[in-house]
């Protein structure tokens, strides 16, 4: 087991009303005028804005509201954010949505009291110092941005989708009410089921030694996400299925099923060129390529993989042959992802072949942001063309 560092600031309110804490949570933060970020009308429609509202004026706070964020978050908006704060004085932002959401929350957050661009950060031209502190009300589970060091934005103008994490960033707090994902759509669903997995996965496919411990965290996580994922998408309003998605989202991007490991982050980093060219959920993204990565890296400790094909998946253990039970594994994961309507090749997910110059673009665009990308296995930028190849179906 590595040395490591665990740090997990935010507070968590978590249950059925926690919504109508919001006021209060404010007033504790030394809140003055809030910035209400948020995405799409269904916010308004259902209600959750209204009562986030009454609640900010109920505490005597003073608010101003920005709409619009979609999936893959525009820097667009982040700067419109940031000029809209600058403007009406705000010194605490409430993101009011999913991971997107809180990413360009985050974003506006750093921008704020920043002299230069904001996207100097991103693009690791300045290491941020400040930052206008940022509070999530969670709606849907499935980044982990609310208790995670990490935001990752996209310059529509130029086709780059890049992460910035930095701990200053983290939620003061996170409001979790699994009653706010009951309306879902299916395929939001089955999208956060993927990237909270995922989001183990990649600090799950370690060849640290000695990692007992979080191994079985790691694995207790996923085969919790697999079971209420199923019964989530059968009976959405499932509280307690909701309740263990929405837990394992933040638990699955905070650091814990990570102590001591080393993770890859391969398939996301390779899937934010793929949404970044192609402007697609993440969550697909990330299903349609990680059973190629996976079947690319493999052989680098069968073993690993069988633990996972056995341990996660249920899979027999085949002890002689370590790389079938892999495979195995492997199999059995793309047919989970199937089972909830996710694609398993980019041919599924955007509905057409890569041609030779998107396997070029991705493959230098990826090589390019990453030039050491990979732990379980060093990925160069041949490799990374491959595995996107791989992954056409």
């Amino acid at each position: 087991m590595k040395d490591f560092e665990y740090y997990t600031p935010t507070r968590v309110h978590f249950g059925k009303g926690a919504v109508d804490q919001i006021g209060a949570l404010l007033r504790e933060q030394g809140a003055h005028k809030v910035l209400i970020h948020y995405g799409g009308q269904s916010a308004r429609r259902s209600g959750l804005l209204d009562r986030v509202e009454a609640s900010v004026e109920q505490a005597g706070l003073a608010f101003v509201s920005l709409g619009g964020v979609v999936p893959n978050p525009r820097l667009s908006k982040v700067r419109e954010g940031i000029d809209l704060a600058r403007k009406e004085g705000v010194d605490f932002i409430l993101a009011v949505g999913g991971g997107s959401v809180i990413d360009s929350s985050k974003a506006i957050g750093y921008g704020i009291p920043y002299d230069g661009d904001v996207w100097d950060f991103y693009a690791g031209k300045a290491k941020p110092q400040v930052v206008c502190p940022v509070g999530a009300v969670l709606t849907l589970a499935a980044a982990g941005s609310e208790m995670s060091n990490s935001s990752v934005i996209s310059d529509e103008e130029h086709g780059l989708k890049w992460g910035l994490n930095n701990d200053i960033c983290r939620c003061r707090f996170a409001v979790m009410d699994p009653e706010l994902t009951y309306t879902l759509p299916p395929f939001q669903t089955a999208c956060g089921v993927a990237d909270i997995l995922m989001h183990t996965m990649e600090r799950y496919f370690t060849r640290e030694p000695g990692t007992a411990l979080t191994d079985e965290l790691a694995e207790g996580l996923m085969r919790t996400v697999i079971a209420s994922g199923r019964k989530a998408l059968q009976v959405p309003d499932d509280y307690d299925a909701r309740a263990q998605i929405m837990w394992a989202g933040s638990l699955s991007h905070n650091g814990l099923t990570g102590c001591g490991t080393v993770g890859d982050w391969s398939t996301h980093r390779l899937e934010h060129e793929l949404s970044a060219l192609f402007d697609v959920a993440h969550g697909a993204g990330l299903t349609a390529l990680w059973g190629s990565w996976a079947r690319y890296v493999y052989q680098e400790e069968p073993a690993r993989f069988a633990q996972f094909a056995v341990n996660v998946l249920g899979c027999p253990n085949d002890f002689r042959d370590p790389a079938k039970t892999a495979l195995l594994g492997i199999e059995a994961m793309e047919r989970f992802y199937r089972e909830i309507g996710m694609p398993t090749s980019i041919r599924e997910l955007i509905g057409r072949s890569l041609s030779a110059e998107d396997l070029d673009t991705l493959a230098d665009k990826c090589q390019a942001r990453n030039p050491d990308l990979g732990n379980f296995k060093k990925l160069d930028r041949d490799d990374m063309r491959a595995i996107y190849q791989m992954a056409e179906g």
